[in-house]
């Protein structure tokens, strides 16, 4: 795989990770409007490893927050910071038991195809804008309920639908539940963090069972650092503009993108 292609793949995974249009869908997609073949697990692995350290790097004190809340809740005393652990915790089981279940079974493959993406590009594209344009906005990780983190997890399962986008679904149902857009998109990242690593943990053990050219492996860290540079930019300009813009720049995005897919497809 040439440099240009590595860089264009990067930059994709970083841009689209935790914007609401789905990052899976671009990367199935990019190397087929690049005429390459797939760019392979290894690949995978570190274009998401470097989104993952971009979210860990942008909400460090989140996480060190949370961290020092995870050892105040053995004494039975809970923090902003350990309540923001048991919120995050209860959105993983629905999501964690059927990712599990499509791997084993092998149905996770049979959903990557342009047409799923294109579908799931323009039905998800509709609840993101009614949440966003309807939705109250008097919620933050401070006041929403354990329910609420329980039903964003439960909408989280959406996002195995290459297409749907987790970030999407995620935000759609933290607009939906009237948390505020900053607070929905700060809390569908931190809720990304033990997802990306669930899948970056299960994709490295299946490397560690074969074996990495080392060309491969210089690809996939030039692959990671740019990832992380281009994650890290699109969550700071998502954070400045989202409380100004909402979330209608991406629902047209979507739109777009769902229609120039089938026309693709089909003409």
């Amino acid at each position: 795989m040439s440099l240009i292609h590595l860089v264009v793949l990067a930059l994709v995974q970083g841009i689209t990770e935790f914007l609401p249009i789905s990052s899976s869908a671009h990367l199935i997609l990019a190397p087929e409007a690049m005429g390459t073949q797939d760019q392979g697990p290894l690949i995978d692995v570190m274009a998401h490893a470097g989104s993952l350290l971009a979210v860990l790097v942008y909400f460090w004190r989140d996480i060190r927050d949370v961290v020092i809340g995870k050892f105040a809740l053995i004494t039975g005393k809970i923090t902003p910071g350990g309540r923001l652990a048991l919120l995050v915790a209860i959105s993983l089981p629905p999501v964690i038991i059927v990712a599990g279940g499509l791997y084993v079974t092998g149905l996770v493959d049979a959903l990557r195809s342009p047409l799923v993406i294109a579908l799931a590009t323009l039905i998800f594209a509709l609840p993101l804008w009614l949440a966003d344009r309807y939705g109250a906005q008097t919620k933050t990780t401070q006041n929403m309920s354990f329910r609420d983190a329980a039903l964003i997890g439960v909408a989280q399962l959406f996002a195995l639908i290459p297409g749907a986008s987790r970030s999407g679904v995620t935000m759609t149902a933290g607009r939906a539940l009237g948390l505020t857009r900053p607070e929905s998109a700060r809390f569908s990242m931190l809720m990304a963090i033990p997802v990306i690593a669930a899948f970056g943990l299960i994709s490295a053990i299946e490397l560690a069972s074969g074996s990495a050219a080392e060309a491969n492996l210089q690809a996939g860290l030039i692959v990671a650092g740019l990832s992380f540079l281009a994650a890290w930019a699109a969550i700071a300009v998502l954070m400045k503009l989202v409380d100004k813009i909402g979330f209608l720049p991406f629902v047209l995005y979507r739109l777009a993108l769902g229609v120039g897919l089938l026309v693709w497809i089909f003409i």
